[in-house]
């Protein structure tokens, strides 16, 4: 994600994410912080094209930053939840 070019490793512990289907595409808005120092904190959004690149944008956010996954919150708003599943 582009809004995070310029930060250092490291220096958050919580992922908030919201993907939102809109326009037949997906707005993924993330909100970063570390809990011990609630200065250090940051968000934005960006535009994904399907819906696992929308997740691959905040599995790669987890994975820079070294966040757990029990530490990652992530909220899905599709408009059909049903079309992008096997049945």
């Amino acid at each position: 994600m582009k809004f995070l070019d310029n930060l250092p490793p490291g220096s958050f512990t919580r992922l908030h994410a919201h993907i939102v289907e809109e326009d037949s595409a997906f707005t993924v808005r993330i909100r970063m912080l570390n809990h011990l120092d609630l200065k250090q904190s940051c968000w934005g959004e960006e535009i994904a094209a399907t819906f696992d690149e929308a997740s691959l944008m905040i599995g790669s956010l987890a994975s820079n930053f070294s966040i757990p996954q029990n530490c990652i919150s992530i909220k899905i708003v599709m408009l059909r939840f049903k079309d992008g599943t096997i049945h």
